[in-house]
């Protein structure tokens, strides 16, 4: 593998994915200069807070990708490479012999877009080029403009959000949002998890946590959901403006406030819950949430479907998102309608995104959203983008095509990028590309108006517009 000019066909040039002159047009003109809304990633808002520097590409790149690390696990690569003790640059050379094997993987065009748009780099990355690339890129992130906050800026985001617990402070987001000199908008995501989670290990040391930063005492479940009721307040302040659930599985089993009542005093005696208990709990609370999101016109994020933590023994030695979880399969049609139901009974239903992990659910999923639309909110109810072993070009062809089958694409709420680095805003342009080659290709084929305003329109409502009407925000002047 040699220079870009030793390809015939330029690789991944500007009009990479972009397959029609419409594609072209609507991308360039269009989608390429809308903002970022990134409205869910795991940024760590004190790298932002502090402005961090990073050392290498190492550094920035692969110490917290779990999706890497699947890939060199799968490329023979030694865990000492991985998460081990190896030197940065062993591990970068460890993922440059990994990214020739992953053509057809998004980390394939994710890892060059990333170099091109951040460093120059039109070099395909392989074990022939890593050293210079390595050392273009480490040149590069010394300088001032590659710190935590210029990133940012230079990726063109507007907003993003964090995703964060509720017994978390705030004061990374505290201050960046005081500093005037910086004027992204770093937002928290309420993610109450390990409130819900009665059954798993720590929730008894978690309610501690909470009991000391809501200073409410804990000892039932009235003062457990005044205490949320206290760190939704207290999020809300610091401009939080959506929760986020990971439902690895759809539950719903309702239950009377009293019952409830005693199933939470006999997880904070520490005794064993049965199934049924802890979907008895998990559905009350759950409800009570979607009140409270409703109440402050939040939005409710449910990502549906994840199979976590499938390898016990490396689990046991790396702990959670380490690079073992893959799709579920457990059916999720009438659960789901049935919880989604009791919320619209009670009329606090709040606007929800659902990212469903299984492709195969994306007709369950995106027939669901026409049974509780309403309100007069557009797109109240929304198919989220593709999601995790679904955010490559033919999970994003695929979830385009099936949501403008079966509800309203010009409502969508475009991409985001559900990442810990700092490097990965070129996943917008990924998304955009593919959508502006899907509209493309219709209009070439007759079935879309050929109009550039109304195509240009719908483009740039996707790409930016609709997120930031959906999530109440305010454009930045």
């Amino acid at each position: 593998m040699g220079e870009n000019s030793s390809f015939q066909t330029p690789f991944m040039d500007e009009n990479f994915l972009l397959n029609t002159e419409e594609a072209r047009e609507l991308y360039h003109n269009h989608a390429q200069k809308m903002p970022i809304i990134d409205y869910h990633s795991h940024l760590d808002p004190s790298q932002i807070e502090r402005d961090h520097k990073f050392n290498n590409l190492t550094e920035i790149w692969l110490r917290s990708d779990h999706y890497k690390w699947r890939a060199m696990r799968s490329n023979g690569i030694a865990e000492k490479y991985i998460t081990g003790n190896a030197g940065d640059y062993e591990k970068f050379l460890a993922w440059a012999q990994t990214v020739p094997m992953c053509m057809g993987n998004p980390l394939y065009h994710w890892t060059h877009l990333e170099l091109q748009r951040y460093f120059e780099v039109y070099d395909p990355l392989h074990e022939g080029t890593a050293e210079k690339i390595w050392e273009k890129a480490r040149e590069a992130l010394s300088e001032e403009k590659f710190t935590a906050r210029k990133l940012l800026e230079y990726s063109g985001v507007e907003i993003v959000f964090t995703t964060d617990d509720p017994t978390d402070e705030l004061l990374s987001h505290q201050k960046i949002e005081a500093d005037e000199n910086f004027e992204v908008k770093v937002l928290p995501t309420f993610r109450p998890d390990q409130g819900l989670n009665i059954d798993k290990p720590g929730f008894n040391n978690w309610l501690e946590s909470l009991q000391k930063v809501s200073e409410v005492d804990i000892n039932n479940l009235d003062e457990f959901l005044i205490a949320l009721e206290r760190r939704l307040d207290y999020f809300h302040r610091q401009g939080c403006r959506a929760s986020d659930h990971a439902l690895d599985y759809v539950f719903f089993r309702e239950a009377g406030t009293e019952e409830v009542k005693n199933i939470f005093e006999k997880a904070l005696r520490q005794k064993e819950l049965t199934i049924e208990e802890v979907e008895k709990y998990k559905t009350h609370a759950l409800q009570f949430l979607s009140r409270e999101y409703y109440r402050r016109g939040w939005v409710m994020q449910l990502h549906i479907g994840a199979m976590r933590n499938n390898n016990s023994p490396m689990y046991e030695k790396l702990g959670a998102d380490s690079g073992f979880d893959s799709i579920g399969d457990t059916p999720i049609a009438t659960p789901l309608s049935n919880l989604l139901d009791s919320m619209e009974r009670e009329d606090h239903l709040p606007k929800t995104v659902f990212y469903g992990l299984n492709p195969k659910d994306n007709y369950v999923l995106g027939t669901m959203l026409g049974n509780f639309q309403g309100g007069e909110i557009p797109g109240k109810m929304q198919l989220g983008p593709p999601w995790w072993f679904n955010d490559h070009k033919a999970g994003i062809y695929k979830l385009l095509e099936d949501l403008g089958n079966l509800s309203l694409l010009g409502r969508f709420i475009g991409m985001l990028t559900d990442s810990r680095s700092l490097l990965s805003f070129p996943r917008h342009e990924y998304f955009r590309r593919v959508l502006c080659d899907l509209i493309g290709q219709w209009v070439s084929r007759g079935e879309v108006l050929p109009d550039p305003a109304y195509l240009g329109n719908i483009v740039e409502r996707i790409s930016y517009y609709n997120a930031l009407d959906y999530f109440g925000l305010t454009q930045r002047s």
